[in-house]
């Protein structure tokens, strides 16, 4: 689209939505986050960035439930944000990353904050910022700005609660700005982002306690007296003169409550240790019995979500308690779950978590014939809960078809489903397909070892591996100006192709060494600079990634392909954007 200039020439023309997205990311930093020198990411400056835009008292008073994590941080908030919605309030969701739109990031009552109201908030921030900038307080860095941006948004549509998921670690997080939450939770912990919060499990765990909050509150020398008198039983006799002072101001130091949930024991080890330095009340949350859910499912799927499902209920009903709302706490698993909670956990959504996703392009003509599996797995555990998930999803979808169209042998009988690829009764076979990368600081023998391995269990092979960039990582918040396939460098997505083929020979027998030769003598089939090696493609760009699948599709007409896409949220976000246009 484009206006005309009196010149005769013209312009793109920039809608106030995009020009917002340009500013946005001229904040990205070309730093790590890691790295001490970018004084924007410096976390005292959070203060000041809050003073600046008149935010203290508001976050002061917000009804916070604060959630950090490796993993299923996300998935737990968003199970909290549903049910307390359904419990009737006024909700505000911050999660991170986006997938395709930034506004993603800030829900209210369930849904993406709008254009209108993202473009009002963004500028009355970033003008105020940009107005008070200096070199001391520079402007605030990307991964800082959004969430002052979701305190502003959160505090002027006077959410009832906000609950808000940390977006690194925990101790130096920008959410971590909060003083006094009503509760926090941690999900569970595991290896990732090792060159900012540690090598071990017990400096990962420190790092994400960090969120663990104690606030200070005066008593009268009277109520302090009751207080030992109640608690420790160990005063007798306290001076009559003091007992006659009404209004001396005593501070008493109380911690917030905590909920997390089974961890291994040396991150578990250093959150209780944590906990009692600052005395706070930190719980082991229960996994949610199925049962309890009255034969519906869960919103997000795969098994491991009953356990982000059973931290979210401690979660919501701590904050039902701690504000009054005593009529629809649910504490104990001995009782119902309140109809609002089942609610809440059966409709919850969340992208690119466990997710399928059919392809419009083909679908539109042969539904089912290329569908993607998307989940944003990017830690060795969570590779591992993928794989499961993936598993079990492709089988159950086999399953489906089989008895929409159940074989029958010679006797009249359902033939019983073979384990992996199995041939429908249309003659199809299921092939599957792996779209994959992952962050450079990320480690692929510790991730791709466990995903095949996870996957062999359960019968599940590969019969190709892709290696595609990601596209939203080039500093662009918004999906314009990607760089051409001739532009990016695939040293990275090369190095992942090789650690695939050497897995994959040392699965067979053979020695690791003879991989690259493979990969060497390989036909380039991606006519773009890519490399294909007997059993993976790396292909210069995500879109060629497709389109060869489509094209796949097309040519092979007895075969259904089932692409799981992992590694990377925003490979997952990547895939959204393309499949669903």
């Amino acid at each position: 689209m484009a206006e005309d200039c009196k010149n005769g020439s013209s312009k793109p023309t920039v809608t106030p939505y995009e020009e917002a997205l340009d500013a946005l990311s001229s904040l990205t930093a070309k730093r790590s986050r890691a790295d001490e020198s970018n004084k924007g990411d410096r976390f005292d400056l959070l203060f000041d960035y809050l003073k600046i835009l008149e935010l203290e008292e508001a976050i002061s008073e917000m009804k916070i439930i604060h959630v950090a994590g490796t993993k299923g941080k996300g998935s737990t908030c968003t199970f909290t944000e549903s049910i307390l919605r359904n419990c009737g309030f006024h909700t505000g969701l911050f999660t991170s990353p986006h997938l395709i739109d930034v506004r993603e990031r800030f829900r209210l009552d369930g849904m993406d904050i709008c254009e209108e109201k993202f473009l009002a908030y963004f500028w009355w921030c970033f003008d105020r910022l940009k107005e008070k900038a200096t070199e001391d307080i520079p402007m605030p860095t990307y991964f800082r700005i959004l969430p002052l941006l979701a305190f502003k948004i959160f505090a002027a549509e006077q959410v009832d609660v906000a609950i808000l998921e940390v977006g690194l670690g925990g101790k130096f997080d920008a959410t971590n700005v909060v003083q006094k939450p009503i509760v926090c939770g941690i999900s569970s912990l595991g290896y990732d982002h090792m060159e900012i919060l540690g090598n071990t499990l017990a400096q990962i765990a420190g790092e994400k306690a960090g969120i663990f909050k104690v606030f200070f509150r005066t008593i009268s020398i009277r109520l302090l007296a009751m207080h030992l008198f109640l608690n420790l039983n160990t005063i007798r006799v306290l001076i009559s003169d003091f007992l006659r002072i009404q209004v001396f101001p005593f501070p008493i130091q109380d911690g917030i409550p905590a909920f997390t949930v089974p961890q291994p024991d040396e991150a578990m080890n250093v959150l209780v240790e944590k906990a009692s330095t600052l005395n706070v009340t930190l719980k082991v949350a229960e996994s949610l019995d199925a049962k309890l859910l009255n034969g519906l499912k869960l919103g997000l799927e795969g098994e491991h979500q009953y356990l982000n499902a059973g931290l979210a209920i401690a979660l919501s009903s701590t904050w039902l308690q701690r504000t009054g709302h005593h009529e629809l706490t649910y504490l104990e698993q001995a009782s119902p779950l309140p109809e609002q909670f089942i609610k809440g956990l059966t409709t919850a959504s969340l992208q690119g978590r466990a997710q399928k996703v059919p392809d419009h392009y083909i679908n539109a003509e042969r539904y089912g014939d290329l569908v993607f599996y998307l989940d944003g797995a990017h830690s060795p555990e969570s590779m591992e809960m993928c794989a499961r998930w993936f598993s079990l999803a492709i089988k159950e979808d086999s399953q489906k078809k089989a008895f929409n169209h159940p074989p029958l042998n010679n006797s009249g009988s359902t033939i019983e489903l073979a384990q992996g690829n199995p041939q429908e009764r249309d003659g199809k076979i299921s092939m599957q397909i792996l779209v994959f990368n992952c962050m450079s600081v990320r480690d692929p023998q510790l991730l791709l070892p466990r995903l095949m391995k996870a996957c062999a269990n359960h019968g599940v092979y590969f019969k190709k591996a892709l290696f595609v960039p990601n596209t939203s990582v080039y500093n662009k918040v918004g999906s314009d100006a990607l760089p051409t396939d001739s532009q990016v460098d695939l040293s990275w997505q090369l190095a992942l192709q090789r650690v695939w083929e050497n897995l994959i020979q040392s699965d067979k027998g053979g020695e690791a060494k003879h991989a690259d030769a493979v990969c060497e003598e390989g036909k380039d089939d991606t006519k773009m600079g890519g490399s294909t090696c007997e059993n993976s493609t790396v292909f210069p760009s995500l879109p060629l990634a497709i389109k060869w699948l489509r094209e796949s599709v097309q040519q092979n007409q007895s075969v259904r392909y089932q692409v799981l896409v992992t590694g990377s949220l925003h490979l997952v976000g990547d895939v959204l954007r393309l499949v669903k246009m």
